[in-house]
């Protein structure tokens, strides 16, 4: 059984989304996710400042099984990437939610947020 946290926002592609309240959302991908992949080894993060639509291409995970795409859950400007996974990619794997948080954005469009799936949802969306 993955682990969902209520208080996050989730998309089809398994990331999740944490609205920091300022304009930012924190941004990861799932337990889920996580465990559909295994054994995570390499982390292609996005430079700070550039900007990404909702839906493209932001990030790659890398595991001993997939190559994974990591898509925008919403239209933003990257403001901090978590630079630790470029050593450790295997956090991901570990904590999936607190310290394995990919990047921020400072988002451009606060509406894109209602879009998202709440936890229940994702429950659903992904059997559990």
């Amino acid at each position: 059984m993955s682990i969902i946290i209520d208080e996050l926002k989730y998309t089809e592609n398994h990331e999740w989304v944490k609205d920091n309240g300022d304009g930012t959302v924190t941004c990861g991908i799932t337990d889920h996710a996580q465990h559909q992949l295994t054994d995570i080894v390499f982390v292609e993060l996005p430079e700070t400042g550039k900007t990404f639509n909702k839906g493209e291409q932001i990030a790659v995970v890398e595991s001993v099984k997939a190559v994974s795409d990591v898509y925008a859950p919403v239209s933003g400007e990257v403001i901090e990437v978590n630079s630790k996974l470029e050593d450790f990619p295997e956090t991901l794997n570990k904590e999936s939610y607190d310290g394995g948080w990919i990047l921020k954005l400072k988002v451009n469009n606060t509406e894109e947020l209602v879009t998202l799936m709440a936890s229940s949802k994702y429950k659903e969306f992904i059997g559990e």
